[in-house]
Protein backbone atom coordinates (compact mmCIF):
# COMPACT_ATOMS: atom_id res chain seq x y z
CA UNK A 1 0.00 0.00 0.00
CA UNK A 2 1.34 3.50 -1.08
CA UNK A 3 1.73 6.03 1.89
CA UNK A 4 -0.28 8.49 0.01
CA UNK A 5 -3.23 5.91 -0.31
CA UNK A 6 -6.03 6.79 1.66
CA UNK A 7 -7.04 4.36 4.63
CA UNK A 8 -10.47 2.11 4.41
CA UNK A 9 -11.06 0.01 6.66
CA UNK A 10 -12.04 -3.66 5.65
CA UNK A 11 -15.53 -4.73 5.58
CA UNK A 12 -17.03 -6.12 8.54
CA UNK A 13 -19.54 -8.90 8.50
CA UNK A 14 -21.46 -7.96 11.99
CA UNK A 15 -20.25 -4.56 12.83
CA UNK A 16 -20.99 -3.49 16.34
CA UNK A 17 -24.32 -1.72 15.83
CA UNK A 18 -25.68 -4.50 13.69
CA UNK A 19 -24.41 -6.81 16.06
CA UNK A 20 -26.31 -5.17 18.89
CA UNK A 21 -29.51 -4.67 17.53
CA UNK A 22 -29.36 -8.69 16.61
CA UNK A 23 -28.72 -9.67 19.83
CA UNK A 24 -30.94 -7.72 21.62
CA UNK A 25 -33.88 -8.49 18.92
CA UNK A 26 -33.28 -12.14 19.54
CA UNK A 27 -32.96 -11.78 23.70
CA UNK A 28 -36.01 -9.59 23.59
CA UNK A 29 -37.85 -12.36 21.75
CA UNK A 30 -36.42 -14.79 24.34
CA UNK A 31 -38.19 -12.73 26.87
CA UNK A 32 -41.30 -12.78 25.33
CA UNK A 33 -41.51 -16.20 25.08
CA UNK A 34 -41.73 -16.22 29.32
CA UNK A 35 -43.48 -12.58 29.75
CA UNK A 36 -45.21 -11.74 26.29
CA UNK A 37 -48.40 -10.55 27.98
CA UNK A 38 -46.68 -7.58 30.53
CA UNK A 39 -43.92 -6.84 27.54
CA UNK A 40 -46.90 -6.32 25.33
CA UNK A 41 -48.84 -3.70 27.86
CA UNK A 42 -46.03 -2.12 28.74
CA UNK A 43 -43.66 -1.66 25.88
CA UNK A 44 -45.79 -2.39 22.84
CA UNK A 45 -46.73 1.32 20.89
CA UNK A 46 -50.43 1.50 22.02
CA UNK A 47 -52.32 4.74 20.69
CA UNK A 48 -53.45 7.68 22.43
CA UNK A 49 -56.84 8.70 23.29
CA UNK A 50 -57.77 5.37 24.70
CA UNK A 51 -60.18 4.65 27.69
CA UNK A 52 -58.74 3.03 30.51
CA UNK A 53 -61.68 0.73 30.61
CA UNK A 54 -63.69 -1.09 27.68
CA UNK A 55 -66.11 -3.59 27.79
CA UNK A 56 -65.68 -6.70 25.71
CA UNK A 57 -67.81 -10.19 25.85
CA UNK A 58 -69.62 -8.39 28.93
CA UNK A 59 -66.51 -8.28 31.13
CA UNK A 60 -64.94 -4.97 31.46
CA UNK A 61 -61.16 -4.72 30.23
CA UNK A 62 -58.67 -2.60 31.67
CA UNK A 63 -56.82 -0.66 27.91
CA UNK A 64 -52.99 -0.05 28.50
CA UNK A 65 -52.09 3.86 27.84
CA UNK A 66 -49.33 5.05 25.40
CA UNK A 67 -45.84 6.02 26.98
CA UNK A 68 -42.84 7.70 25.46
CA UNK A 69 -41.08 5.19 25.46
CA UNK A 70 -43.01 2.86 23.39
CA UNK A 71 -41.91 4.72 20.46
CA UNK A 72 -38.21 2.79 20.75
CA UNK A 73 -39.00 -0.43 22.55
CA UNK A 74 -41.83 -1.40 20.23
CA UNK A 75 -39.30 -1.94 17.78
CA UNK A 76 -37.47 -4.62 19.51
CA UNK A 77 -40.82 -6.56 20.19
CA UNK A 78 -41.67 -9.18 18.01
CA UNK A 79 -45.23 -11.33 16.76
CA UNK A 80 -43.37 -14.72 15.82
CA UNK A 81 -40.69 -16.34 15.21
CA UNK A 82 -41.14 -15.49 11.08
CA UNK A 83 -41.78 -11.95 11.83
CA UNK A 84 -38.16 -11.97 14.35
CA UNK A 85 -36.37 -13.61 11.33
CA UNK A 86 -37.62 -11.20 8.37
CA UNK A 87 -37.13 -8.33 9.96
CA UNK A 88 -33.15 -9.48 11.48
CA UNK A 89 -32.67 -11.18 8.24
CA UNK A 90 -33.25 -7.89 6.46
CA UNK A 91 -32.03 -5.48 9.07
CA UNK A 92 -28.22 -7.82 8.61
CA UNK A 93 -28.21 -7.93 4.64
CA UNK A 94 -28.68 -4.64 4.02
CA UNK A 95 -27.44 -2.56 7.18
CA UNK A 96 -24.34 -4.25 7.16
CA UNK A 97 -23.45 -2.03 4.18
CA UNK A 98 -24.62 0.83 5.11
CA UNK A 99 -22.87 0.92 8.63
CA UNK A 100 -19.41 -0.59 6.91
CA UNK A 101 -19.80 2.81 4.69
CA UNK A 102 -21.27 5.45 7.16
CA UNK A 103 -19.94 3.85 10.25
CA UNK A 104 -21.82 2.82 13.17
CA UNK A 105 -22.24 6.30 14.94
CA UNK A 106 -24.52 7.36 11.74
CA UNK A 107 -25.73 4.55 11.17
CA UNK A 108 -27.33 4.41 15.08
CA UNK A 109 -28.79 7.55 14.40
CA UNK A 110 -30.39 6.53 11.37
CA UNK A 111 -31.81 3.45 12.15
CA UNK A 112 -33.44 4.68 15.65
CA UNK A 113 -34.49 8.16 13.57
CA UNK A 114 -36.56 5.57 11.51
CA UNK A 115 -37.96 3.54 13.84
CA UNK A 116 -39.37 6.26 16.13
CA UNK A 117 -40.27 8.38 12.66
CA UNK A 118 -42.08 5.09 12.33
CA UNK A 119 -43.91 4.67 15.28
CA UNK A 120 -44.68 8.71 14.94
CA UNK A 121 -46.60 7.99 11.59
CA UNK A 122 -48.28 4.64 13.44
CA UNK A 123 -49.32 6.36 16.41
CA UNK A 124 -51.11 8.77 14.10
CA UNK A 125 -52.83 6.41 12.20
CA UNK A 126 -53.57 3.98 15.47
CA UNK A 127 -54.78 6.93 17.55
CA UNK A 128 -57.42 7.80 14.75
CA UNK A 129 -58.54 4.15 15.09
CA UNK A 130 -59.68 4.55 18.34
CA UNK A 131 -62.15 6.68 17.29
CA UNK A 132 -63.68 3.90 15.48
CA UNK A 133 -63.21 1.97 18.38
CA UNK A 134 -60.05 0.10 16.61
CA UNK A 135 -57.70 -0.53 19.55
CA UNK A 136 -54.47 -2.19 18.98
CA UNK A 137 -50.60 -2.44 19.68
CA UNK A 138 -48.10 -2.11 17.22
CA UNK A 139 -44.47 -4.00 17.33
CA UNK A 140 -41.78 -4.76 15.42
CA UNK A 141 -38.38 -3.39 13.63
CA UNK A 142 -40.13 -3.23 10.29
CA UNK A 143 -39.88 0.75 10.32
CA UNK A 144 -36.37 0.93 11.09
CA UNK A 145 -35.99 -1.94 8.20
CA UNK A 146 -37.59 -0.18 5.86
CA UNK A 147 -35.73 3.24 6.43
CA UNK A 148 -32.35 0.83 5.52
CA UNK A 149 -34.24 -0.47 2.51
CA UNK A 150 -34.79 3.24 1.38
CA UNK A 151 -31.02 3.77 2.32
CA UNK A 152 -29.76 1.11 0.25
CA UNK A 153 -31.46 1.76 -2.57
CA UNK A 154 -30.15 5.12 -2.52
CA UNK A 155 -26.76 4.52 -2.01
CA UNK A 156 -26.44 1.21 -3.88
CA UNK A 157 -28.79 2.25 -6.93
CA UNK A 158 -27.52 -0.54 -8.93
CA UNK A 159 -26.88 -3.52 -6.74
CA UNK A 160 -29.44 -6.38 -7.50
CA UNK A 161 -31.38 -7.86 -4.76
CA UNK A 162 -33.59 -11.07 -4.92
CA UNK A 163 -37.27 -10.50 -3.07
CA UNK A 164 -37.89 -13.93 -1.02
CA UNK A 165 -41.39 -14.41 -2.76
CA UNK A 166 -40.33 -13.35 -6.28
CA UNK A 167 -36.94 -14.91 -6.69
CA UNK A 168 -36.03 -12.21 -9.68
CA UNK A 169 -32.82 -10.12 -9.92
CA UNK A 170 -34.52 -6.63 -9.50
CA UNK A 171 -31.95 -3.12 -8.67
CA UNK A 172 -32.41 -1.64 -5.66
CA UNK A 173 -33.58 1.83 -6.64
CA UNK A 174 -36.19 -0.18 -8.37
CA UNK A 175 -36.87 -2.37 -5.64
CA UNK A 176 -37.59 0.13 -2.94
CA UNK A 177 -39.79 2.44 -5.48
CA UNK A 178 -41.88 -1.04 -5.82
CA UNK A 179 -41.99 -2.00 -2.35
CA UNK A 180 -42.67 1.62 -1.61
CA UNK A 181 -45.72 1.88 -3.95
CA UNK A 182 -46.87 -1.46 -2.35
CA UNK A 183 -46.86 -0.39 0.93
CA UNK A 184 -48.98 2.99 0.17
CA UNK A 185 -51.38 1.12 -2.31
CA UNK A 186 -51.79 -1.59 0.94
CA UNK A 187 -51.97 0.80 3.66
CA UNK A 188 -54.91 3.35 1.37
CA UNK A 189 -57.08 -0.06 0.67
CA UNK A 190 -56.52 -1.90 3.78
CA UNK A 191 -54.70 -4.88 2.09
CA UNK A 192 -53.49 -7.58 4.41
CA UNK A 193 -54.89 -6.52 7.30
CA UNK A 194 -52.57 -6.82 10.74
CA UNK A 195 -49.01 -5.09 9.33
CA UNK A 196 -48.71 -1.72 9.86
CA UNK A 197 -47.99 -0.19 6.21
CA UNK A 198 -47.98 3.36 7.35
CA UNK A 199 -45.42 2.59 9.94
CA UNK A 200 -43.38 0.84 6.79
CA UNK A 201 -43.62 4.15 4.95
CA UNK A 202 -43.21 6.19 8.13
CA UNK A 203 -40.04 4.69 8.71
CA UNK A 204 -39.05 5.12 4.47
CA UNK A 205 -39.76 9.01 4.77
CA UNK A 206 -38.32 9.51 8.07
CA UNK A 207 -35.24 7.92 6.79
CA UNK A 208 -35.43 10.36 3.73
CA UNK A 209 -35.56 13.62 5.56
CA UNK A 210 -32.98 12.71 7.52
CA UNK A 211 -30.55 11.89 4.36
CA UNK A 212 -31.41 14.93 2.80
CA UNK A 213 -30.73 16.86 6.10
CA UNK A 214 -27.38 15.43 6.30
CA UNK A 215 -27.10 16.05 2.40
CA UNK A 216 -27.99 19.89 3.07
CA UNK A 217 -30.94 19.54 0.95
CA UNK A 218 -33.32 20.68 3.09
CA UNK A 219 -33.79 24.72 4.80
CA UNK A 220 -32.49 23.11 7.83
CA UNK A 221 -28.95 22.24 7.38
CA UNK A 222 -26.45 20.82 9.40
CA UNK A 223 -22.85 22.59 9.75
CA UNK A 224 -20.87 20.40 7.59
CA UNK A 225 -22.27 17.85 5.03
CA UNK A 226 -22.48 14.38 5.75
CA UNK A 227 -22.82 12.40 2.66
CA UNK A 228 -21.71 13.66 -0.78
CA UNK A 229 -23.88 10.86 -3.00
Amino acid sequence: MSMNQPFEPRPVLFPPVISFLLMANGLVFLLQLFAFEPLLVNFALWPLGTPEIVEQQGERVWVPQFHIWQLVSYGFLHGGLLHLFLNLFAMWMLGVQLENAWGSRLFAIYFFVCVVGAGLIQLAVASHGVLNAEIYPTIGASGGVFGILLAFGMMFPNQRLIFILLPIPIKAKYFVIAYGAFELFAGMTGTTAGVAHFAHLGGMLFGLLLIQYWRGRLPIRPRRRVFWW
